[in-house]
């Protein structure tokens, strides 16, 4: 259970990780400003603790796109797992964001936090479009792995020249060409000559 000053030592983080301050944070959660303010910490009459509502909390981590126990992780230091940068579908497919080995390159990405990785060179995609559903919706964000083994029925990214950045499920490969496979019926399957990829990465974790 989560001490009084674990609680709010949580939401001054949640709102420093958000860019934000407390009342930044409560005004992104739709709550009065002045809801995780240093003043309502403590009963002025009496100086007895005063805890967040579940209702606000909740708002606020909502607003942050951030689980209780992530949330948890932040008040108590004990954080599992590590920072991945979070790059959005579209800003994939634009020049000069990826190495030649489909890392990100630069810096100021938004990061978020995915347990069990110990391959320094992952990173997280925002997924958008429908040609994933039912696994994968718009929105969900999916952790990839460059440097990870392909095979048949593996479920990757690919970037093509073109600049096209896709999640699919890798089909039948040759020395020639690529079979990537809409999990999604309404899409076609695409099979590429291998020359229009750029770089291919198995996808090792999804947040749904």
């Amino acid at each position: 259970m989560l001490t009084h000053a674990q609680v709010w030592r949580g939401i001054d983080r949640l709102a420093q990780r958000a860019g934000t301050t407390p009342s930044g944070l409560a005004r992104q959660a739709g709550l009065d400003p002045t809801t995780f303010n240093p003043s309502k910490r403590v009963a002025s009459s009496d100086s007895k603790p005063r805890w967040p509502s579940t209702e606000s909390l909740a708002k606020a981590l909502d607003a942050a796109k951030v689980s209780f126990a992530e949330f948890a992780g932040l008040a108590t230091d004990t954080i599992a797992g590590r920072s991945v940068p979070l790059i959005g579908m579209a800003q994939a497919g634009n020049e000069g964001f990826f190495d030649d080995a489909g890392f990100p390159v630069g810096a100021g990405w938004e990061e978020v936090i995915f347990p069990g990785l110990d391959d320094e060179a992952c990173y997280a995609l925002e997924i958008s479009g429908e040609s994933m559903l039912p696994v994968y919706r718009p929105g969900d964000r999916i952790v990839v792995a460059p440097h990870a083994q392909l095979r048949r029925g593996d479920r990757v990214v690919a970037k093509l020249r073109s600049g096209e950045v896709m999640a699919k499920e890798l089909g039948r490969t040759t020395a020639r060409t690529v079979e990537l496979v809409s999990l999604n019926t309404e899409f076609e399957t695409r099979v590429l000559d291998a020359s229009e990829l750029v770089w291919m990465a198995r996808i090792v974790w999804a947040s749904q």
